[in-house]
């Protein structure tokens, strides 16, 4: 096996190695270069200690030097080099209490969570694999290094990075890894939501965020996103719809682009049909209100697992509107653009395309025509720079103060009753005639 390693990391290798230290690329580098892809990053395991680390180079950072870890900078990259461990216990599933250091590389990889991940690199040694890590990269399957309960409770994050990982990578995960995750999810409560926060986003934005399925039945989901459960056990018996609520969700992600606000919207958008949901006399579900329920759910849920304000604010935007279904003219989308924004608005259009995909048959072709329309309304409005804002009105608050409306308040209500006549007709935005109605009391 002959991998390519990049010339700094052939660098730090190299010092190691004159020095009379043992140096291998390890983990996820060495396994993304097996599987032809381009490693984000590349880190480097030493029988060095991280002070013979620091002796060695000039630019150096302490960014985990208490569990042996020290980035060294080559140029404007940093090379994260990890002395050989053996970690202590992890009484709180995620750090070990304590490190010993080891210049056994065997026992630096038996710590190490997934067989494919516990595979090291050098060029004079060629690829180390004690584990099993290049069968199970053939067969595609997640399988844990040692015994699976052990990992699990040293740090249970590893429970979600199964997961995960088997999404990015398209692999299964092996029987006793899954049956150890059954058992022990329920530890994922006591891991910080920035984690799983960032296992979340990089498993629903893979290429398999189908994934979600395997998160539900292994009790993942239940320990740090029981919404989501909720949403799987809630029936959808309406001629619009073939899937229960959590399936159709599934649906949607995988039919929408894969970036991290589109992604959470697919997975929020009907967070609150639960809530809102009746069954009429003939059996069918009904769940009105559930986009301003949702959007409000969604944004609690996101503030719970630490996400930006800003992620926040689309998702609950696209959320609270994705339903509306307005007549296809372009008064009704001036309207719902002054809502929505220009920027989102193209993702709002999106999402309605990946929900009309993951409903039933019914009506599809005509749903989709409809939002042919919607989108070239848009475009026509965009392209003939039509009005939809109060920052676009063709008068602004001095304007109204010169007029004779007193600062305050007043100005603001006045711009937005002005906006209302340019949304009903952009041909009005003009400065004599939006005045004009405030001369004459008309707003």
């Amino acid at each position: 096996m002959k991998i390519t390693l990049p010339q700094n990391v052939c660098k730090i290798i190299s010092d190691l190695e004159s020095r009379g230290f043992e140096a291998f690329a390890v983990g996820g580098c060495v396994r993304d270069s097996i599987l032809g892809r381009t490693p984000e990053d590349w880190d480097i395991t030493t029988s060095a200690r991280p002070e013979d680390v620091k002796a060695i180079y000039r630019r150096t950072i302490d960014t985990g030097i208490e569990h042996g870890t020290v980035k060294v900078m080559m140029g404007d990259e940093g090379y994260e080099v990890t002395t050989y461990r053996i970690d202590g216990e992890y009484s709180d599933m995620r750090h070990p209490d304590r490190v010993e250091f080891t210049v056994s590389l065997e026992e630096d990889l038996s710590r190490r969570d997934f067989t494919i991940n516990a595979m090291a690199y050098n060029e004079s040694r060629g690829l180390v694999d004690l584990f099993g890590g290049m069968e199970d990269l053939r067969s595609g399957v997640i399988r844990c290094v040692g015994e699976s309960g052990e990992r699990f409770n040293e740090d249970a994050l590893r429970m979600f990075r199964a997961v995960r990982f088997a999404a990015q990578l398209d692999f299964s995960i092996d029987k006793d890894t899954a049956e150890a995750i059954r058992e022990l999810s329920g530890n994922l409560k006591n891991i910080s939501a920035e984690r799983i926060q960032t296992e979340l986003v990089k498993l629903i934005t893979s290429s398999h965020p189908e994934r979600i399925r395997d998160c539900y039945e292994m009790g993942i989901t239940a320990a740090v996103l029981p919404e989501f459960d909720v949403m799987m056990k809630t029936p959808q018996n309406h001629m619009h719809h073939m899937y229960d609520v959590g399936e159709h969700t599934i649906k949607v992600m995988e039919n929408v682009l894969p970036s991290k606000v589109m992604r959470l919207t697919a997975l929020l958008h009907d967070v609150g049909k639960p809530a809102t949901g009746t069954v009429d006399e003939e059996g069918y579900t009904h769940f009105k209100g559930h986009p301003n329920v949702g959007a409000e759910m969604a944004a609690g849920i996101l503030r719970r697992l630490k996400f930006d304000n800003d992620s926040i604010h689309k998702v609950k935007t696209l959320i609270k509107w994705h339903d509306v279904r307005p007549d296809a003219t372009e008064k009704n989308i001036r309207r719902l653009l002054s809502k929505v924004g220009e920027d989102l608005f193209p993702l709002l259009l999106d999402i309605k395309y990946g929900d009309i995909l993951g409903q039933s048959d019914y009506m599809r072709e005509e749903k989709l025509a409809i939002l042919s329309d919607y989108r070239r309304c848009f475009e026509k409005i965009i392209s003939e720079k039509q009005c939809f804002t109060i920052k676009d009105l063709a008068v602004d608050g001095h304007d109204l103060m010169d007029a004779g409306i007193p600062a305050g308040v007043e100005i603001g209500e006045k711009l937005k009753s002005l906006l209302e006549i340019v949304l009903e007709d952009p041909a009005r935005n003009k400065k004599d005639v939006l005045l004009s109605y405030i001369k004459e009391g008309l707003c």
